[in-house]
């Protein structure tokens, strides 16, 4: 069974290009625009993984993973920050919160995230 994906991204350009790579791997994507919108699906789909991006329209996505690492049933999820934010102080809070990884969007290409997830999964 294909693996599921939740992508918590408000930029449509960027989040279509990674919806499309990632279906391309044979992951089945959620996809959600916003913070709140992104928590909802996260806990009625129960993603195998969640590429969760900082700056959202509404909750923000360190509110996202605070909702997510707190809740039991979630918990458990790996959780992969897609941020332009790369200030050292931003990268250590989502990792001490719970995040699996930290990117920043400028230096990764879309290749090289794929390559990311696919290694959570091996």
């Amino acid at each position: 069974m294909a693996k599921k994906i939740s992508v918590i991204e408000d930029d449509k350009f960027l989040r279509e290009l990674i919806v499309q790579k990632l279906s391309n791997e044979g992951y089945d994507i959620i996809e959600a625009v916003d913070g709140e919108k992104g928590v909802e699906s996260v806990k009625k789909e129960k993603p195998d993984l969640i590429l969760l991006d900082l700056i959202l329209p509404g909750i923000d996505g360190f509110e996202v993973l605070a909702r997510i690492k707190s809740d039991p049933a979630l918990s458990e999820i790996p959780v992969i920050i897609l941020s332009n934010l790369g200030q050292k102080e931003d990268i250590e809070r989502a990792l001490k919160m719970g995040a699996v990884d930290y990117l920043i969007k400028a230096h990764f290409t879309p290749e090289e995230i794929i390559n990311k997830i696919n290694a959570i999964f091996k």
